[in-house]
């Protein structure tokens, strides 16, 4: 159980961050120079880049890290309206939401067995 709650919140996170790597590639759209498509790019990753940041936190301080995902969570909930749908919710808030409750669980269940 150990490992399994070490490393979901983990995984989760990461793939959340791909996600939003991913979704940032919508930048290259359009016909605006190339320079202002990589602007837009470089944009679009500072959602990926906060989440990298937290998990980079959340690695060595799963209890600090685990509110620092909840209130990233409430913060995109308001911030990118994804309270309006439920597809958007699940989307952008969930991940982030459930990695902090399980970086929180873990440390729970790290500091109880020992």
């Amino acid at each position: 159980m150990k490992n399994f709650l070490t490393w979901l919140p983990r995984i989760l996170a990461l793939l959340f961050a791909v996600e939003l790597a991913v979704l940032a590639l919508d930048a290259f759209e359009g016909t605006i120079s190339f320079w202002q498509k990589l602007l837009g790019f470089l944009i679009h990753l500072i959602p990926a880049f906060s989440v990298t940041a937290f998990l980079l936190i959340a690695w060595k301080y799963r209890l600090v890290g685990g509110v620092l995902f909840l209130v990233l969570g409430m913060i995109f909930t308001i911030y990118f309206n994804s309270y309006k749908t439920a597809f958007g919710f699940i989307m952008i808030s969930t991940p982030l939401f459930a990695s902090g409750l399980l970086f929180m669980m873990s440390q729970w269940w790290a500091v109880g067995k020992n």
